[in-house]
């Protein structure tokens, strides 16, 4: 069993995986979006070629707990991606993780256009791994 995290953005997702015994996350790449929707098949071939059994998408919850426009269109994708892409989808609470992500980056000493390249990937991963530690309590 191996799991995908995916930060979704309207132009770019950020795609980690998970170890095979599902107690770690790691980034993995970053993939812009298409008008195409050559996204999904990268995304497809990404998980045909590291055997995902599962995806988990982070979905945007405001502050208050409410779902805002962000998070009924991520709903909407990510319905669309598990019809694509033949594997189950479930929404995890993503609050905060693109903040995490950019504060770890910015204690990195890592130049500002390298950041901008992967805080997506760092995102998704914070993402699945918060997903990984509710299975393992």
């Amino acid at each position: 069993m191996r799991f995908m995290g995916i930060d979704y953005g309207t132009k770019r997702i950020g795609v980690a995986i998970s170890d095979p015994l599902c107690t770690m996350a790691h980034p993995l790449e970053v993939v812009d979006v298409r008008g195409d929707n050559s996204h999904i098949e990268r995304i497809k071939d990404i998980a045909k070629g590291y055997n995902i059994t599962h995806v988990i998408v982070g979905l945007p919850y405001n502050m208050d707990g409410s779902i805002g426009d962000c998070g009924n269109s991520i709903m909407e994708w990510s319905r669309q991606l598990e019809e694509s892409i033949g594997l189950p989808v479930t929404l995890w609470d993503e609050r905060l993780t693109t903040y995490e992500a950019q504060n770890i980056l910015i204690h990195s000493n890592m130049r500002r256009i390298k950041k901008r390249q992967v805080v997506d990937k760092i995102a998704a991963s914070l993402i699945l791994k918060g997903y990984l530690d509710s299975l393992n309590t």
